[in-house]
């Protein structure tokens, strides 16, 4: 009985690692192709579980999502100016036709990535080489990745592959061009910079000048002004002196000499000397008289 057991124990066994080898599972991940003896019998591009014959028939499977290349060090490119440029970029791609891509690369994704960095670079060099730095750096960057991409995607699907986006993530001048083109911009900034310092320092003086030119005419008009308001009250007074004169003279004569005595007299060490019949002493001889 316990040999029956033990047999039986074996048998289960065995038909559990023959079941078990005899599915598999794609997810929505992956895609796969299965293999008998070495040729391929099928492909399978959707998610679920699937048989197989155990030993007979083998699987393999490939990523269905969108997969990156990206360059590890920046290609040095020449632009129409013969100068060169360092480009960094990168390649989003996915596999469309998993047959066609174990045919080509054998499955491989190092093989198939050299191949579109090989196509990559070698529409690169064509698309630099009749455009210049400025076309590369901004002018017609997205026009040049757009091509690339059309370009790399129609040699791509040859091995299965479509080619979702390239990207040209940096594109700069190498050191020792650099330099040179940063002295230049240097040189350029302060051009323009001591242009418009004197551009600036001229129409400073130009509105100084202004603003004196001004200034003189108004003290001018001014000083006319004030001129002619003092003309016109000294008129006005001379005028009111006068009509006051006409209608008292002798009053106006005695209030004169009152003012006269005042402003002589006001210091008690003033001396004068006049003959004692001087009008000055009209009115301090006989006051009552007119």
């Amino acid at each position: 009985m316990k040999n029956i057991s033990s047999i039986l124990s074996g048998l289960i066994i065995i038909l559990f690692f023959v079941g078990s080898s005899a599915i598999y599972v794609v997810d929505e991940r992956q895609q796969a192709i299965l293999f008998q003896l070495g040729e391929v019998v099928s492909v399978k591009t959707d998610p679920g579980l699937y048989f197989k014959i155990p030993i007979a028939q083998n699987v393999r499977f490939f990523e269905k999502r969108i997969l990156t290349m990206d360059s590890e060090e920046p290609e040095r490119f020449i632009t129409s100016e013969k100068k060169n440029v360092l480009v960094d970029l990168f390649v989003k791609w996915r596999i469309v036709d998993v047959r066609q891509y174990f045919v080509s690369v054998q499955g491989d994704e190092a093989l198939a990535q050299t191949r579109l960095a090989q196509t990559v670079n070698a529409g690169l060099r064509n698309e630099f080489g009749n455009r210049t730095v400025h076309d590369v750096i901004s002018g017609e960057r997205d026009q040049i990745m757009e091509i690339m991409r059309q370009r790399a995607d129609a040699d791509a699907r040859s091995i299965g592959v479509e080619v979702i986006d390239v990207r040209l993530k940096r594109v700069d001048l190498p050191q020792e061009v650099s330099q040179s083109v940063y002295r230049r911009m240097e040189a350029e900034r302060t051009r323009v910079a001591n242009e418009l310092r004197s551009t600036g320092a001229a129409e400073s003086e130009k509105i100084r000048a202004d603003a004196d030119r001004q200034r003189e005419v108004i003290m001018a008009n001014a000083y006319r002004e004030a001129q002619k308001a003092m003309g016109e009250g000294d008129g006005q007074a001379a005028a009111i002196y006068a009509e006051a004169y006409e209608k008292n003279a002798e009053f106006y004569s005695f209030y004169r000499s009152l003012e006269a005595y005042k402003r002589t007299f006001q210091d008690k060490g003033d001396m004068m000397v006049l003959e004692p019949t001087s009008d000055f002493f009209k009115y301090m001889k006989a006051p009552g008289q007119q």
